[in-house]
């Protein structure tokens, strides 16, 4: 199990589009993938787990993946965040 904290600094934080974006890349990893903000943790491969968190510009938030391809989902999941969810 790998995970990694990261802040969202995008203007809309993880809503709407950047939230679909980061849910597809999530979906081309075979592990099990959550993001996690205080005391929740959600599926990262589910859209309305993801929005249901209401992260917005400046939260931190953890990304933590189980299975075969743990370290490079949560590597790449961190740079999506961090390039503001430019491809």
């Amino acid at each position: 199990m790998v995970s990694s904290e990261v802040t969202v600094n995008n203007a809309v934080g993880l809503h709407a589009r950047p939230a679909t974006f980061f849910i597809q890349r999530a979906n081309s990893f075979k592990s099990s993938i959550w993001v996690e903000k205080d005391d929740r943790k959600v599926n990262a491969k589910s859209l309305l787990g993801v929005l249901s968190l209401g992260i917005v510009k400046g939260t931190t938030i953890t990304i933590i993946a189980d299975g075969t391809d743990d370290e490079e989902a949560v590597k790449t999941l961190v740079s999506v965040i961090e390039s503001n969810f430019t491809e």
